[in-house]
């Protein structure tokens, strides 16, 4: 009985088809797939801080400032040339305090038009709120000084002169920190302060 030759199949090659090399044979050049990175690539978008929300927000500021300036005064009679830095600020401080009740105005003018108005952003809202919390803050010294009366000798004004020395430098610290972040954009946290401004506003 004849033997009936095997039919080989052959197909033409098709010019897309993908030829795989041979397990047992060293891969050709030309057929060696190079290694893709399964790390994808992130991209982040920085959005700037408007000029209007930085301007607000270091204007804020210059309440707890001016209202902080009068806790200088026994560093100012020990170290006079520690009062040179603030004499450019004398005609904007004689205005405000020519004015009545202008602290009063503010405080109420920033809480109500800037920290509970949603049409300002949060970065506006918190910076004011930390303003006015700060300006708060100072407000304690002064009735427990009136509660107290330490005197004006003696161990009393020793220790009135070193806290209110020590708030002063606290005051201006918090004033330029805040001033210059808010300038720059950034948020700044004032310590003892920031954690209070927080939980009002959420």
């Amino acid at each position: 009985m004849a033997s009936i030759p095997l039919l080989r199949l052959s197909l033409p090659p098709h010019r897309h088809a993908v030829l795989l090399p041979h397990p047992l044979k060293p891969t050709p050049p030309h057929l060696r797939f190079p290694l893709r990175s399964k790390s994808s690539t992130t991209t982040c978008s920085y959005t700037p801080t408007p000029a209007g929300d930085r301007l607000i927000s270091a204007t804020s500021y210059f309440l707890p400032f001016f209202n902080g300036l009068q806790y200088g005064r026994f560093l100012f009679m020990k170290y006079p040339i520690l009062a040179a830095p603030f004499e450019p600020l004398i005609p904007l401080l004689s205005l405000y305090h020519s004015i009545p009740y202008a602290s009063f105005v503010t405080f109420f003018a920033l809480y109500l038009g800037i920290v509970r108005n949603p049409s300002f952003s949060r970065y506006a809202r918190f910076n004011a709120l930390q303003a006015l919390v700060l300006d708060v803050l100072l407000v304690v010294p002064v009735l427990l000084q009136r509660i107290f009366t330490p005197g004006r000798s003696g161990i009393g004004l020793k220790v009135t002169a070193w806290a209110h020395s020590g708030l002063f430098m606290f005051v201006v610290a918090c004033f330029v920190y805040g001033l210059v972040a808010s300038v720059l954009g950034k948020t700044p946290y004032l310590p003892f302060v920031a954690d209070a401004a927080g939980r009002q506003l959420d």
